[in-house]
């Protein structure tokens, strides 16, 4: 008898006709001959209705408080959905995530994974109960209610399937499983079958909003059989796993973007060691996280340097390079909205030249101007401005040969990444 978690988004859960599909589907999977274990998001956009409530009381609430808050969102989804359970035949038991054994650090609203502690899990599938947990919260050492994050779910469903030894961890969306890029751009979006854990893992963290990184790390560390397949359909998903399979002549497997990016300018800096350092340390320490950084060439001892950052965090990271200036004297700071980040990633790629010149080249033919460029082994990025991104990833996106004459069936809306 196999062991399944089944993690259920926002948009699965979001009205009663689909909290009843959700669970027929999750009694069906019982009745193969699987245990089966739940995690489950918060009802439709009910995370964000919390959030915008809170700001109208309080523009800048406590983030002990906002985790107090939020956390209501999946209880009410996990005992809907175990009543659900229960009034089609089933046999189900709730646990909020701190009941589920879930131990974090003690940073609200971000707060990370220390340990797992699944007993209660254990005991109720022993009495042939579907376990149904909460995603995105957990507790500190000390007793503090916490949340994970944006994509908590994700990351409680696959560390969850870490800890008790799962057989598959199964991730249920809107769509059929991994694309070659968002499908609500590219209607022909090629759906990919394997894809490897590294390949995820770029792609997540540069913007393609069907698995989160923390999620995708875990899966990899723990070497979690990770499969995302859609909640309206039967069809067969993406499997994710340390070895995919290549399609022959697929060099770039998939196109993501991220549309929250910001540019930072620090001008006329003088050009000695530990500069950068006592820049980037000082945005570290303020939890601001640094994406591509460029520098100009120096002239008379002075250089320029630019990097992104997201657009949230722009107006503090502003201030925190003005808090340095003393440390780090410059002649002044710029800043950039407006941007997005559009990237191609592919294992092929360390092996075939030209990707590079075929992204540039694809680009430029829409009179598109690239303001930044990273690369790596397996993915290529450029910034550019907002306003022409879908028709930049449509271009790239059969440039590279990945589009496909059909048409992609989209259950719902996108699924939020908490």
């Amino acid at each position: 008898m196999s062991l399944i978690v089944m993690k259920f988004g926002g948009s699965s859960v979001g009205t009663p006709e689909r909290m009843q599909r959700v669970a027929k589907r999750i009694i069906e999977r019982q009745q193969e001959g699987h245990r089966i274990v739940v995690v489950v998001s918060a009802m439709g956009d009910t995370t964000d209705d919390l959030i915008d409530q809170s700001k109208l009381l309080n523009p800048n609430p406590p983030a002990r408080e906002m985790d107090m808050l939020l956390t209501t969102g999946e209880q009410i989804s996990i005992a809907l959905l175990s009543m659900t359970i229960h009034q089609l035949g089933g046999k189900a038991t709730s646990y909020t995530g701190w009941q589920a054994g879930f131990i974090t650090d003690d940073n609200h609203g971000k707060a990370r994974i220390q340990d797992i502690r699944p007993e209660r899990i254990f005991k109720a599938l022993a009495q042939d109960q579907i376990v149904v947990v909460a995603g995105f919260q957990a507790m500190s050492a000390d007793g503090e209610i916490t949340t994970l994050g944006r994509g908590g779910s994700d990351t409680t469903a696959v560390a969850l399937a870490a800890a008790i030894k799962a057989d598959l961890c199964e991730i249920y969306t809107d769509v059929d499983g991994i694309y070659s890029t968002d499908p609500r751009v590219v209607k022909c979006a090629r759906k990919i079958n394997e894809i490897s854990y590294d390949e995820m893992l770029e792609l997540a963290h540069l913007g393609a909003a069907v698995l989160h990184p923390r999620a995708v790390e875990y899966a990899k560390h723990n070497n979690v059989c990770l499969v995302v397949r859609s909640s309206f359909t039967y069809n067969e998903g993406t499997f994710v796993k340390e070895e995919a399979v290549m399609e022959q002549g697929v060099v770039v497997r998939g196109i993501a973007f991220d549309k929250n990016v910001a540019r930072i300018s620090i001008l006329g800096v003088e050009d000695v060691p530990g500069v950068l350092a006592n820049v980037f340390g000082a945005l570290a320490q303020n939890g601001i996280d640094v994406d591509i950084i460029v520098q100009s060439g120096v002239s008379v001892g002075k250089a320029d340097f630019s990097f992104t950052v997201s657009a949230s965090d722009k107006d503090k990271a502003i201030q925190v390079i003005e808090s340095v200036r003393d440390a780090v004297p410059y002649r002044e700071t710029s800043s950039e909205d407006g941007l997005v980040k559009i990237s191609i990633v592919g294992a092929g790629m360390v092996s075939n030249p030209g990707v590079a010149a075929t992204m540039f080249q694809a680009i430029s033919e829409l009179g598109v101007s690239i303001k930044m460029v990273s690369t790596s082994e397996i993915k290529v990025s450029c910034v550019i401005a907002a306003e022409p991104l879908q028709d930049v990833v449509r271009a790239l996106h059969t440039a590279y040969g990945l589009d496909t004459e059909e048409q992609v069936f989209v259950g719902g809306p996108q699924d939020r990444r908490e």
